[in-house]
């Protein structure tokens, strides 16, 4: 097949964002179908950063078509808005001048259904629409999206995406129940979670020696918690710093690694600073990229993946959860959903109170105190991630959901 593939943000291990668009693609590329990864430079590495038309290269046989939008996490809601729209007007134009047999647009944002709308009508080829994140659900949620109009016209773009698909792909149960609830059937729609990268994260302890020798105080043996990723307002990473601090009495060795940046980083320094730990137990380091994280989780004694405390968030299906079931590690989580219930059935981690960081600080400290939980959660993680979501397993669901959307397989 010709493939049509949108993703706004998409970027290559070089990057410093998730990569599943580059991990499919390269994976259909393999099965002998011809993707073009129309996407924006945002998140892409300088090397492949677009001037002012589109530049087009090729990158592990994904044929590119990188339009120059600026995006970042410190963006404010209007100029995010305006970076939306922007590559939505630029990427419909690329997409009717693309031949394909299929068009594929993975959200966020909800704006990616504009080109996938067009490509579908210009090219008259069926369209499978990915849904990462609930829209507009999570931006009302957070307070970003306001007004009847502003949240009408979202609301009708979201029903016209789903129902111009001919097939919806959700990263998550919750996410399939929410297209569900917008009244598209059930067949329909595909459960196709974000997966584990095994062999890119299977890497030797030792690798993660750099890191924490780089991580200032921590002693050979000591517990390193990591977290990385955004740093956004619904990721609320300020609350690990305040449980750093309840920590601090009760495992003084322990530290805390943050890798990652975004609009709440301002926030999350002067939570540390009140919490009395900034610099001395707890860390913030630049974004790194993707193909560095095995080595900065194999140097991780617990890994965590946060929220704020936002009921439609509990449907996600967060790549710090997964990269660190790869990485074989103890995950931490402070929300509910299908991922609280993956971990307590497989013990791959822990869940503790949003709202209580005594109490959070409280149950981390009694597992990093215990090396059997540990090293039982460790195998749990690693299991989980070659049972249940290894890359290649849920890239067949993938491809076999787009080869038999296009009706030519």
């Amino acid at each position: 097949m010709r493939i049509t593939y949108l993703h706004q943000y998409f970027t290559t291990p070089d990057g410093a964002t998730g990569t599943r668009s580059y991990e499919m693609a390269r994976r259909l590329v393999a099965r002998g179908h011809r993707v073009t990864m129309i996407c924006s430079d945002a998140q892409l590495p300088a090397p492949l950063k677009a001037a002012r038309g589109v530049r087009r290269t090729t990158i592990d046989g994904i044929e590119l078509r990188i339009i120059p939008v600026a995006y970042t996490n410190e963006m404010r809601t209007r100029e995010r808005v305006q970076s939306f729209l922007r590559f939505a007007l630029r990427a419909s134009v690329e997409a009717a001048r693309t031949p394909a047999d299929l068009v594929f647009a993975s959200s966020t944002p909800l704006t990616i259904a504009l080109p996938g709308i067009v490509g579908r009508v210009v090219r008259r080829a069926p369209m499978v629409f990915e849904v990462r994140d609930l829209w507009p659900e999570m931006p009302i949620a957070m307070g970003a999206l306001r007004g009847r109009l502003p949240i009408a016209v979202a609301r009708a773009v979201e029903w016209i995406a789903y129902h111009a698909a001919r097939h919806v792909i959700a990263l998550s149960p919750g996410m399939a129940d929410g297209v569900a609830r917008r009244g598209v059937n059930r067949d329909r729609i595909s459960v196709v979670p974000n997966g584990c990268d095994v062999e890119a994260f299977a890497v030797e302890e030792s690798a993660g020696d750099a890191v924490r020798a780089g991580v200032p105080g921590l002693v050979a043996g000591a517990p390193l918690v990591v977290y990385v990723g955004a740093l956004g307002e619904m990721n609320d990473v300020g609350w690990l710093a305040e449980v750093a601090g309840a920590l601090r009495p009760l495992a003084p060795d322990a530290r805390f690694l943050v890798v990652g940046r975004g609009r709440d980083r301002d926030r999350v320094i002067a939570r540390a600073r009140a919490a009395g730990v900034l610099d001395e137990t707890f860390f913030l380091h630049d974004p790194i990229a993707k193909r560095d994280v095995p080595a900065l989780l194999a140097a991780a004694t617990v890994s965590t993946a946060l929220s704020a405390p936002v009921p439609e968030f509990e449907a996600n299906s967060s790549n710090k959860l997964f990269d660190t079931l790869a990485a074989g590690r103890p995950v931490l989580i402070n929300y509910g959903g299908w991922h609280r219930e993956l971990l307590q059935r497989s013990g791959a981690g822990i869940v503790v109170p949003q709202g209580d960081v005594v109490a959070a600080a409280k149950a981390l400290a009694a597992l990093l105190a215990d090396p059997v939980s540990l090293n039982a959660a460790r195998s749990a993680a690693a299991q989980l991630a070659r049972s249940e979501f290894d890359r290649d397993a849920q890239a067949d669901l993938l491809i076999g959901v787009l080869e038999s959307a296009s009706g030519k397989m």
